[in-house]
């Protein structure tokens, strides 16, 4: 049987899954152990050897390939890592290192572009655009990212890494100018302007208080708090910004909205409102924005998906 294979690296666990076929119902096993990043690079590229062999003794197959989600990306130039939030990643060769341990290929992309991958290949894309040439999947909640997949002439998906490995950064594009300062080194990045911390960060500026994201958007609904329906309104409006500039460079069939503020439902509508008003298209939408299928198992299956 061919089987495919894939590693969820986060800061905290790590995730394994062998798939049968490319279906999230083709599942043999999934399993997690903990990253325990605080031990530096050596242990945690360890832990994914000791979870892979730990998924071979347990099935009976053996690896053919490995496509891994991580924190960051490789940087094309020189195969290391960086842009990761496990900073001890950063400047290493873990995908080469990975290989040599394992003796088989090995596949890295971010973790956005996992998500992006898994929902157009099994997830909600092929129920809702089952022909689609381009998918954009995004990334919001603690902070914002973001992946492109393109169909090929032969039917393969693929995540776009682009020349430098930043393809579908979406988070880090300047959206309010002299906004918030960015980890990054910018500032009034999206990430600064649409996750989730960004958004209590503005109510509590504008309120004095400081509340929870879900409990700032019971309050725009309930109408009893102006600070909260302030918060939202501003959300939308830069959404519908942010988005239309997706939208006039990709022009994408679909995109998928992940993460905490994702589920936010104006988003789907008032937030594609907000982007007829700065879209290149005679305020006329086309571009699907949908709800994800697949939850926490989009990370693992789009990097397995990496491996095909």
């Amino acid at each position: 049987m061919q089987t495919i294979w894939g590693i969820d690296l986060g800061g905290t666990k790590i995730e394994g899954v062998v798939l049968s076929s490319p279906s999230p119902d083709a599942v043999i096993i999934r399993k997690r152990i903990d990253t325990e990043a605080h031990k530096g690079y050596e242990h945690i590229a360890g832990r994914i050897v000791e979870l892979v062999r730990a998924l071979e003794a347990e099935t009976g197959f053996k690896a053919p390939s490995i496509g891994i989600g991580t924190p960051g990306t490789v940087e094309p130039s020189n195969g290391l890592m960086k842009n990761c939030n496990t900073t001890c990643l950063n400047d290493m060769p873990l995908q080469s290192d990975l290989a040599n341990t394992l003796g088989i290929p090995v596949f890295i992309a971010n973790d956005a572009n996992c998500f992006a991958l898994a929902e157009a290949t099994m997830g909600i894309v092929p129920d809702v655009v089952p022909d689609y040439q381009c998918v954009f999947g995004v990334i919001m909640g603690t902070g914002v990212g973001g992946g492109v997949v393109i169909k090929g002439k032969d039917g393969q998906s693929f995540v776009l890494n682009g020349t430098q490995g930043i393809g579908g950064e979406w988070g880090h594009n300047e959206l309010e100018p002299n906004g918030y300062d960015c980890y990054c080194g910018k500032k009034g990045c999206v990430e600064q302007v649409l996750s989730g911390p960004a958004l209590q960060r503005y109510y509590a500026q504008i309120s004095g208080q400081e509340l929870k994201m879900k409990d700032i958007v019971a309050r725009h609904y309930a109408g009893t708090d102006p600070f909260a329906s302030q918060t939202i309104d501003r959300m939308l409006e830069h959404f519908g910004k942010a988005v239309s500039v997706l939208m006039n460079i990709l022009d994408p069939d679909a995109i998928v909205l992940g993460g905490g503020v994702g589920n936010i439902d104006l988003l789907y509508t008032e937030g594609l409102e907000r982007a007829k008003k700065y879209i290149f298209n005679s305020g006329r939408v086309e571009t699907k924005i949908l709800r994800p299928k697949l939850g926490d198992s989009a990370g693992v299956f789009g990097a397995a998906m990496l491996s095909i």
